[in-house]
């Protein structure tokens, strides 16, 4: 593995760790804004790794893209954010399902994300040239590996 393609995957880590976190926030629509933002923010570094122009509207188009492949999964973790307040109430459940399913939806999110986006980019390709249609199905695959 080269240097960067090292580079490139502790990259991911770090962000896949922010988007965690970001699943901790219990507020409709700020949690998804917030794991959105890091995503993005992800992508843009990796770009600036591998010296390719970003540009956010695109990058916006294809994670939303991409992300929406595995959005039934991400909105069962929306729903118990949503639940939050009512888990709260029964003290063994909340913890355990509250807690670990919407960091865990966004951390495998954001991973799959990240290694679909280092291997487009290790590949030579660009924002420019990403067609996120004929990348669905190898992020779908990420995303289930991540969630293992």
């Amino acid at each position: 593995m080269s240097e960067r393609t090292a580079s490139a995957y502790n990259v991911v880590r770090r962000y896949v760790k922010w988007s965690a976190a970001a699943g901790l926030v219990y507020l409709p629509v700020v949690d998804i804004a917030a794991v959105t933002a890091v995503q993005l923010k992800m992508v843009h570094e990796l770009a600036k790794l591998y010296e390719i122009p970003f540009t956010q509207d695109r990058a916006k188009a294809i994670v939303g893209s991409l992300v929406a492949s595995v959005t039934p999964q991400l909105m069962a973790g929306a729903a118990l954010s949503a639940l939050a307040p009512v888990l709260s109430a029964m003290p063994l459940i909340a913890p355990i399902v509250g807690i670990g399913a919407k960091p865990t939806f966004n951390a495998a999110a954001t991973y799959a994300l990240g290694r679909v986006f280092v291997q487009h980019f290790e590949s030579g390709g660009t924002l420019l040239d990403m067609d996120a249609d004929a990348m669905r199905e190898h992020y779908r695959r990420e995303y289930q590996a991540a969630k293992a």
